[in-house]
């Protein structure tokens, strides 16, 4: 059985702890040259099969900035460049290009940012549980008339501030990954986004670019395999983004990583 929920990987496989349980994350080492040890060649050829699961055609992306951090300096201004950057990404050839993963249901074309919203309660503590996020959020949907109602094309981007650890799996964020996506029930899509506080979260890229890199690979990730593992999938290599695991490529001002294309047998 695929896995129920995709990370992005950690620098240093030598520092990475897997989870605990059958909710294995698929770890990826760092290209080499940024202190890491060299990337291993996929142990087979990648090869995104479709498993008849949902797609995000027109991907409805709603940023939610968790934490009283992101109302001061400096979080104020990397929020405000988060948004910027959907609002450019959302309609940029990144989604053009997959369009190679259309199937009679689900047609991929641009989508937008739809709002974005500073959550202050609850309270974040150090770290922060999978569950409470889901929970969380269920809740903001279903109480908080700033957060949009989710449809087949939402997702909600939530970011969280410097010091908050993100635990999902047994494993955590800056020790074993530094982001994910996820479903709620097959109805609410998410991505959660911890700070690029450490060396492994940053691939020795400036935080706010490995931030948009990060969640371009998340984001492509929910496109094409909103449910993980019942859309576009590798049962040996993960995800379109898990293949292609910190190798990036500037997209107009942005900083965002490079997507496998079965078309062109590459990362691209």
């Amino acid at each position: 059985m695929p896995t129920r929920r995709r990370a992005l990987p950690q620098i240093r496989a030598s520092q990475q702890i897997l989870p605990a349980h059958s909710d294995a994350i698929r770890i990826v080492p760092l290209h080499p040259g940024i202190g890491a040890e060299a990337a291993a060649a996929p142990a087979a050829p990648p090869n995104l099969t479709y498993r008849n699961g949902p797609l995000i055609a027109s991907v409805q992306v709603f940023t939610v900035f968790w934490g009283a951090a992101w109302n001061s300096a400096p979080q104020t201004a990397m929020m405000k460049q988060i948004n910027q950057f959907f609002d450019f990404i959302l309609t940029s050839a990144l989604i053009d290009q997959l369009s190679e993963y259309n199937v009679p249901n689900y047609k991929i074309t641009h989508g937008q940012r739809t709002g974005t919203t500073v959550l202050t309660s609850p309270v974040l503590k150090n770290s922060v549980n999978d569950s409470t996020i889901q929970h969380t959020l269920q809740h903001e949907i279903s109480t908080n008339s700033a957060f949009p109602q989710p449809s087949p094309n939402t997702l909600y981007f939530m970011y969280f501030p410097p010091g908050v650890k993100i635990v999902q799996g047994g494993a955590g964020s800056c020790t074993a990954f530094c982001g994910y996506h996820n479903d709620i029930s097959g109805q609410i899509f998410y991505a959660a986004m911890p700070f690029p506080g450490c060396a492994g979260c940053t691939g020795g890229l400036q935080p706010i670019d490995a931030l948009t890199s990060t969640s371009s690979h998340e984001l492509c990730e929910a496109i094409t395999d909103a449910i993980p593992g019942q859309g576009w999938y590798d049962d040996t290599n993960g995800e379109i983004g898990d293949i292609c695991a910190w190798k990036t490529k500037k997209l107009g001002n942005y900083t965002v990583q490079l997507e496998w294309s079965n078309k062109s047998n590459k990362c691209i």
